[in-house]
């Protein structure tokens, strides 16, 4: 199964994390299928590739629960809903 989930990367107390696709039982910070976005906590600054996002939620892809918030607040889930 594919999991859209979070990828650390970043100095020690300073993480930031690469939205990505992924295979579920890939390790965290393994190779990913496609990179999707970008997630900053400390300054809540997101930046997604909806067309990529959609494409694999199309495909089946389930998004994690950190994810699928992130995506809510990006508008990108209800758009898909809509459609």
């Amino acid at each position: 199964m594919i999991k859209l989930r979070l990828k650390r990367f970043g100095k020690k107390f300073e993480a930031s994390y690469r939205i990505v696709a992924i295979s579920s039982d890939a390790r965290r910070d393994g190779r990913p299928l496609e990179e999707l976005g970008y997630y900053n906590p400390r300054t809540d600054e997101v930046k997604l590739n909806t067309e990529a996002v959609e494409k694999r939620l199309q495909q089946g892809a389930q998004p994690t629960r950190t994810v699928r918030r992130i995506l809510e607040k990006a508008n990108v889930l209800q758009q898909r809903v809509r459609a």
